[in-house]
């Protein structure tokens, strides 16, 4: 009887290990981030002391993908506050105060939404961090809106991307560029 019950535990106590050993599949929505100016990110000579010495700002953000599905109007509703994304609400770093459409942003970290529409998004920098989706956003704690026009990319974007892009000669103008499925906003940002 004693030889059952402590082979049944070990048999128990076996079972347990390999459960944990098990690790989860792949994120649905992997997230990724884009930096300004992007050289950070894929130049393995650079290494700045610290991100902020030689980077003005950094997105943090998770990447759905639009998997034959109607993207905005349907899956993401017009006229609606969206997390820019999936999971946590995206996020915006400025290591240096920013200038976006002629208004000052501080350095520092902002929630970033969106309201989409059809031929117009408005784009809101918010203090409200660490939230999950947009379902406790709090309007109060908008810092800045600005509104982009809504372009087509060159072809369809199947994971949403979020970059910067270089805009002219000078290293700190820059565009902040959504793009998704048939849609695109860019955003001019100075740093």
């Amino acid at each position: 009887m004693k030889f059952f019950g402590l082979l049944t535990y070990l048999l128990i106590c076996f079972t347990s290990v390999t459960e944990a050993q098990k690790l989860r599949g792949l994120d649905k929505s992997p997230m990724d981030m884009a930096y300004y100016p992007d050289d950070f990110a894929h130049d393995r000579k650079f290494a700045p002391a610290k991100v902020g010495d030689k980077v003005f700002a950094r997105v943090t953000y998770s990447r759905p993908a639009k998997k034959e599905r109607d993207t905005f109007g349907k899956l993401i509703p017009y006229g609606k506050v969206w997390r820019v994304g999936a999971n946590e609400a995206t996020e915006i770093k400025f290591f240096t105060d920013a200038t976006i459409q002629g208004k000052t942003i501080k350095a520092g970290v902002y929630s970033l939404y969106a309201i989409p529409n059809e031929t117009e998004w408005t784009l809101i920098f918010n203090t409200d961090l660490d939230q999950w989706g947009a379902y406790s956003y709090k309007p109060e704690l908008d810092v800045l809106r600005v509104t982009a026009s809504v372009k087509k990319p060159e072809e369809s974007v199947e994971n949403l991307t979020i970059q910067f892009k270089k805009a002219g000669e000078n290293v700190r103008e820059a565009l902040l560029i959504i793009a998704w499925d048939t849609v695109q906003v860019e955003i001019p940002v100075s740093f």
